[in-house]
C-alpha cells in the first residue's frame, strides 16, 4: 500500500481518537483551567511518522471539533488559530521521531523515554503558544480588573499546557513501556541505521 496513504489512513484515525478522548470528562483544576489526554493520539501520530503526519492528524482533530459544533467563536481568525493552526501544531512533537524511533528499535528505552516526554512538552508548547496568542487578542477582556490580558493568557493557557503536558507524558511513556509497538513502525533501513549508530554514542 502506497505509504502516504497509510499515513492519512492512520492520521485519519487517530484524530477521530483524540475527538473522542477530547468529549470524555476533563479534569478541572479551576473554572478556567482543565486538562485531558486527548492529545496522546496526536502525540503517537507524530512519534510514528514525524512533523508532516502529526501536523495533518492534528488538523484533522481540529476540523472534527468544528464538524461536531465543539467551537467557540468569537472571530474568524480566532476560529482558524485556536481550532487549525493550535491544533495542527501539536504535530511538532514529530522533529524526534527519527530518534525516538531508532532508540527504541535499539533497545534504548531510557533514551526513548526521555525523547517521548521532550516530544510532548515541544508538541504542548507549539500548540498553546498559538492559545495563548488568542487570549490576550480575543479573550482579554475576560481578565480579572486590573490584570494584564497578557498575564492573564499565560497564566490560564500556561496552566492547562503545563498540566496536559504532564499527564500526556506520564500516559504516554506507560503507554509505550507496555506496548512499544503503538509507536513503532518500520522505517527506511539506512535511516535507521544512521540513528541508531548516532543514538548510541550519545548515550
Amino acid at each position: 500500500m502506497n505509504r502516504n496513504l497509510i499515513m492519512m489512513i492512520e492520521a485519519s484515525f487517530l484524530a477521530v481518537f483524540a475527538l473522542i478522548l477530547d468529549l470524555l470528562p476533563s479534569i478541572r483544576l479551576t473554572p478556567a483551567v482543565s486538562i485531558s489526554i486527548a492529545m496522546i493520539p496526536i502525540f503517537i501520530m507524530a512519534i510514528r511518522w514525524g512533523i508532516k503526519g502529526g501536523l495533518i492528524s492534528g488538523f484533522l482533530w481540529g476540523l472534527l471539533q468544528v464538524v461536531t459544533g465543539d467551537v467557540y467563536v468569537l472571530t474568524i481568525s480566532q476560529f482558524l488559530i485556536e481550532y487549525f493552526i493550535a491544533f495542527a501544531f501539536v504535530g511538532f512533537a514529530g522533529l524526534f521521531y527519527k530518534a525516538i524511533q531508532s532508540a527504541l528499535q535499539g533497545g534504548l528505552k531510557k533514551r526513548a523515554v526521555s525523547l517521548i516526554i521532550l516530544a510532548v512538552f515541544v508538541g504542548s508548547i507549539a500548540r498553546y503558544f498559538w492559545h495563548f496568542i488568542a487570549g490576550v487578542i480575543f479573550w482579554g477582556s475576560y481578565a480579572p480588573e486590573g490584570m494584564s490580558p497578557y498575564l492573564y493568557s499565560f497564566i490560564v493557557n500556561g496552566a492547562t499546557m503545563l498540566g496536559a503536558a504532564v499527564l500526556c507524558a506520564i500516559v504516554l511513556v506507560i503507554l509505550i513501556n507496555a506496548a512499544p509497538r503503538l509507536v513503532l513502525r518500520k522505517v527506511n533501513n539506512q535511516i535507521l541505521s544512521e540513528s541508531l549508530n548516532e543514538s548510541k554514542k550519545r548515550a
